[in-house]
């Protein structure tokens, strides 16, 4: 059921699956860069009730039927979302024991707050797909692709039917952050050690947006533990592009985390 919540002061849309936070776990869903809740599809309800869990899909500031936001966004907003939006999200909706469940962008912000002491003890883990820790230049150049599909082709046609008013924000807010220069010395490597929940990291070796080296990174720098699945045959969204064998390791990981 898709409705809308006050969060800090701002409307935010979101759509419930399964039980309720009182009554199991939530899966949170924090989506990419030009996603928004709906974008998901059904992938959420199908891992709720696989994993035996809630689901909370949100659209954050800026995206789908939530408020929007000024632009430009500043280069930290992914830090902003993870610090407090989030956080301010998961108090208003009631959610007691979390999940994350990031995509993309949504990977990064999932890392960053769960390296912050709110997240403790309320998330649990993390499940992560094609996440970013620092900018490469593959990525770059994909950003730079989407500005010309969106000026050029058919892309700001198909993100207005998830978008609606908010398109513009939605597009601009992510597009020109990554493409700005002051961008390429974002990384946020130095937060992982404080990430010690367990941690699943989903990524396709056909994704034009990153590469192996995040994974390996996020291994190589959490404070916990981190298990890496990785698909071929799968660009950069897995639960799109191979959804029977994502949903099959994101319940197992869960399954696993909650003893059963």
């Amino acid at each position: 059921m898709v409705e809308t919540i006050s969060a800090g002061g701002r409307r935010i849309e979101v759509a419930w699956h399964g039980p309720a936070p009182g009554d199991a776990p939530t899966l949170v869903f924090l989506h990419d860069g030009i996603g928004c809740a709906a974008t998901w599809r059904g992938f959420p309800a199908d891992l709720a009730r696989e994993a035996g869990c809630g689901a909370l899909v949100y659209s954050r500031i800026g995206y789908g039927g939530s408020d929007p936001v000024p632009l430009p966004r500043p280069l930290t907003y992914m830090h902003e979302e993870g610090y407090t939006g989030l956080p301010e999200v998961l108090d208003a909706a009631g959610v007691r024991t979390a999940y994350l469940v990031g995509h993309s962008d949504g990977g990064s912000i999932a890392l960053l707050h769960a390296s912050t002491p709110r997240a403790v003890p309320r998330v649990r883990g993390l499940l992560l797909e094609a996440p970013h820790v620092f900018c490469e230049e593959i990525t770059v150049r994909a950003i730079g692709q989407a500005r010309e599909e969106y000026l050029h082709g058919d892309l700001r046609g198909r993100l207005a039917r998830y978008h609606g008013p908010n398109v513009e924000c939605a597009f601009w807010g992510w597009n020109r952050a990554w493409l700005d220069p002051g961008f390429r010395a974002w990384n946020i490597e130095d937060r992982l050690p404080a990430v010690t929940v367990p941690v699943l990291v989903v990524q396709g070796t056909d994704d034009p947006y990153g590469t192996l080296l995040q994974v390996e990174s996020i291994e190589r720098g959490c404070g916990g533990p981190v298990r890496r699945c990785v698909f071929a045959l799968c660009g950069h969204s897995p639960h799109r592009d191979q959804p029977e064998g994502v949903l099959l390791a994101m319940a197992a990981f869960l399954r696993e985390l909650r003893g059963g």
